[in-house]
C-alpha cells in the first residue's frame, strides 16, 4: 500500500507528483465543496439580511475560499509557488497589461458585492435599458430586460457608467402618465377623471395618494400629468398602458376630447 501511495505519476527535476498527493488533492477539494454547501445553507438561513445581502456575503466567501483553495491545492501537489511567481513575474506584467479590462471587471465585481449599491433583484436602468439584476458574478452581471431577454453586462459598465437604481432604498417608485385635452374641456373634470382612473388601477398604491398636475398650455392642448406610486417597478409599463386605456374610455364617456395637432397656415397674395 505504501508503495502504491508513493508511486510517482509525474516527475520533472525537483517536482514530483505522487499518488498520495493526487488523492489528498481530491479529498481536499471535496471537503471545500462540502464546506461551501454548509456555509451557503447557514448564510441563507440568517433572517437579519435580505436575499440580496445574503447572496453578496456568500459570493465573497465562495470566491475567497476558491482562490485560497487553489493556492493550497497547488502546494499539496508539490508546486513551489514562490519559484513559480518569481519565474513568471515578467510574464504576469505583460499579461496584466493585456488583460487590464478583465481585471477591472474583477475589481468592479468585488466592489458591487461589498458596497451593495446594486443587488440581486434590483431594477436598474443602464444606457437607457431598464432591467432587473438576476446574478452578480465576479466578472459579469446577468440582467433580465422587460422584453424577457437575458443580457450579460461587464461589471465595469456598472461601476463606471451612470446607473439608475429604481429600488436602491425601497421597492416603491413614482411614475406618471401624461395626456393632452381640448382647450374647451372642463379642467376640474379632467383632473377628477385622471385621478379616478389611476386609483382604480390594480398595482397602484393607495398611499402615497396619487395626484394630478396641470402641467402646461400646449400648442394644441391643455397638458396634464397624473402621478402614482407602485411596487411593480419592473412591469410598470403594463400598468401605465392599462391606465391610458381607462383614461381614454372615461374621456369618451364624459365627452372629453383629445385634440389632433393643429397648424394655421396664412397665405399671402
Amino acid at each position: 500500500m505504501d508503495g502504491f501511495l508513493n508511486y510517482s505519476i509525474f516527475h520533472v527535476g525537483d517536482f514530483n507528483v505522487r499518488v498520495s498527493s493526487v488523492l489528498l488533492f481530491f479529498v481536499f477539494f471535496a471537503g471545500i465543496v462540502i464546506c461551501l454547501l454548509i456555509i451557503k445553507k447557514f448564510v441563507f438561513r440568517v433572517h437579519r439580511f435580505d436575499h440580496a445581502k445574503k447572496y453578496a456575503i456568500y459570493s465573497l466567501i465562495k470566491y475567497f475560499t476558491l482562490v485560497s483553495s487553489c493556492v493550497i491545492g497547488l502546494q499539496i501537489l508539490g508546486f513551489n509557488l514562490s519559484l513559480l511567481i518569481a519565474g513568471s513575474a515578467a510574464l504576469l506584467v505583460g499579461v496584466g497589461l493585456g488583460l487590464q479590462n478583465l481585471f477591472s471587471d474583477f475589481v468592479s465585481g468585488i466592489i458591487l458585492l461589498i458596497d451593495s449599491s446594486i443587488k440581486v433583484n434590483d431594477v436598474i436602468e443602464v444606457n437607457g435599458l431598464v432591467c432587473t439584476v438576476q446574478e452578480i458574478n465576479l466578472r459579469t452581471t446577468t440582467v433580465l430586460t422587460r422584453d424577457d431577454k437575458y443580457i450579460i453586462l461587464p461589471n465595469n459598465d456598472l461601476t463606471r457608467n451612470q446607473v439608475i437604481n429604481w429600488t436602491h432604498s425601497k421597492i416603491t417608485s413614482r411614475f406618471d402618465v401624461s395626456v393632452g385635452v381640448d382647450y374647451a374641456s372642463d379642467v376640474k373634470l379632467v383632473m377628477k377623471i385622471l385621478k379616478e382612473a389611476v386609483e382604480m388601477q390594480e398595482g397602484v398604491l393607495k398611499s402615497p395618494v396619487p395626484f394630478v398636475r396641470f402641467t402646461d398650455y400646449g400648442e394644441s392642448s391643455l397638458d396634464f400629468s397624473v402621478f402614482f406610486w407602485s411596487e411593480e417597478v419592473f412591469r410598470v409599463e403594463n400598468i401605465k398602458s392599462q391606465i391610458r386605456v381607462r383614461i381614454f374610455e372615461m374621456f369618451q364617456d364624459h365627452g372629453v376630447k383629445i385634440p389632433f395637432p393643429q397648424r394655421d397656415i396664412h397665405i399671402k397674395r
